[in-house]
């Protein structure tokens, strides 16, 4: 597992910690888990503890022209709002905290293999890997928050989360949801246009 595990960082609840993200960062403070579950109307994502005792769960209705997104922590308390933002020249969403902060992430950064996003509104900036599926948050003074990783092959959309700085705990949750919808949507429309140049051919 040494050098897979070095170049992809997913892992499930109860294993050690990344080994590449241990040597750059040390020990997370904290560590969640994601898996979503599509129902009819709904998409429900839930974020778990290592314990996997669920702690926030995001919910998107169907259908939904700006894919807005609830999410709400274990005793049903509002965290944050997302939704998409259409026509414009990158696909914006914007994510307002319950305590009326606000901020957007755009997938300009899905436009290379390794790629730099700023998270307006914070001062924060996401890096991201495509092809290894592993993301990193870092502040406004280039210091690590939280570092993101998907699961390869997963028909649940598995996240694991190390969270560096846990008083940034919901802003990172946030920050998570909303990348799983541009990630699906990003699938989807690659998706569409192989369907549509196959069916040209």
């Amino acid at each position: 597992m040494g050098v897979f595990s070095k170049v992809h960082r997913f892992r499930e609840a109860g294993e050690a910690a990344n080994v590449r993200n241990v040597e750059r960062f040390g020990e997370p403070r904290r560590s969640l888990f994601t898996s979503s579950k599509v129902m009819t109307l709904h998409h429900r994502i839930e974020i778990t503890d290592a314990d996997e005792n669920v702690l926030y769960r995001a919910e998107t209705k169907f259908p939904s022209l700006h894919d807005k997104t609830e999410i709400y922590d274990v005793h049903d308390r509002h965290v944050a709002h997302i939704e998409k933002k259409f026509f414009t020249l990158h696909e914006r969403h914007f994510i307002t905290m319950e305590d009326g902060s606000s901020f957007q992430l755009s997938n300009e950064l899905f436009h290379l293999i390794k790629d730099v996003s700023n998270l307006e509104g914070l001062g924060w900036q996401l890096k991201g890997n495509i092809l290894g599926l592993n993301f990193e948050l870092y502040d406004e003074k280039g210091e690590i928050i939280a570092v993101i990783a998907q699961k390869l092959f997963s028909l649940h959309d598995k996240y694991c989360i190390d969270i560096y700085r846990p008083e940034y705990e919901k802003e990172v949750v946030a920050i998570l949801i909303t990348l799983q919808h541009m990630i699906r949507d990003r699938e989807a429309a690659s998706s569409s246009s192989s369907s549509s140049s196959s069916s040209s051919n």
